[in-house]
């Protein structure tokens, strides 16, 4: 028997969890010890203590299966059922879950897709689709906002009152739910077919930057031009309006013309302010 509680708990968990099943974790492992097994769970002629909790250590992967298959849809659509369940399978051995909340079961999944250690299996499947890690990224980053923390968006209430004098200490900050991911594939061409129900196309490498946001607790997302990418990436940590005229300024794409640089920069207040991407960073 058991000496402690702990130990029980310890010893089921690992039996649960063993990748080659519970039979032949406590016949193989002695520190998990058969004997100990039987003594704590009571099996009959139709299931032994350790057919009883295969039961659970059953009920633990598909559990766990299926909170990633919702979490990322559009790698479940790209590899098919089975190869889904391979990587799955591989990465709760490499990265079983170790908070109590299901909500981070996910969290390394786009860090194992890009990962050479996997079996040979799983990696040439993955081979086919180079760009999995990153739509896996966007996918992860899509459930963060979801849950990211909540804050006030900028009213454009709160501008109008502005004198000119005030606008260039104004300071900004992006919503800290909001995520900036650069990628080198466009994934989002993919996720939103996906989406949508519509039959997904292979698409060609190339780089781009994604703004991930929570709007009316719907999340939302789209490519960025450099220049705005800048100025995003500016506000992350809280900037003042001025300073991020001046990125926008010294990016290229923000054209020679001061009157050119004026639109571009309403432009995209006014979308930041719609979008509610933006916060007041001020003390």
């Amino acid at each position: 028997m058991t000496s402690s509680l702990s130990d029980l708990q310890a010893m089921l968990y690992r039996l649960v969890t063993a990748p080659g099943g519970v039979e032949e974790a406590a016949g193989q492992d002695p520190a998990l010890r058969k004997s100990a097994l039987d003594a704590v769970i009571v099996g009959d002629q139709r299931l032994s203590a350790g057919e009883r909790l295969s039961i659970y250590a059953n009920a633990y992967f598909y559990r766990l299966h299926d909170i990633l298959k919702d979490d990322f849809p559009g790698t479940f659509a790209v590899l098919g059922d089975v190869n889904f369940h391979n990587l799955i399978t591989g990465y709760l051995i490499e990265y079983p879950p170790n908070e109590p909340s299901v909500l981070h079961a996910g969290r390394y999944l786009p860090q194992y897709l890009q990962t050479t250690n996997k079996a040979p299996a799983i990696s040439m499947s993955i081979s086919k689709w180079p760009f999995l890690a990153d739509l896996a990224r966007l996918e992860r980053a899509c459930t963060e906002v979801f849950h990211g923390p909540d804050a006030e968006p900028l009213q454009e209430s709160l501008l109008r009152n502005l004198t000119p004098q005030s606008w260039p200490s104004l300071r900004i900050q992006l919503h800290p739910a909001a995520r900036i991911l650069d990628v080198g594939w466009p994934i989002h061409e993919v996720m939103t077919a996906i989406r949508q129900g519509l039959q997904w196309n292979r698409v060609t490498q190339a780089s781009a930057t994604i703004l991930v946001w929570r709007h009316n607790w719907q999340v939302c997302y789209r490519t960025v031009q450099p220049g705005e990418r800048a100025a995003l990436k500016a506000a992350v940590c809280g900037i003042d309006f001025a300073s991020i005229c001046e990125t926008l300024a010294s990016d290229a794409q923000a054209g020679p013309g001061v009157a050119d640089l004026a639109v571009i920069i309403n432009q995209m207040l006014s979308g930041w302010l719609r979008d509610g991407v933006l916060i007041s960073a001020s003390a």
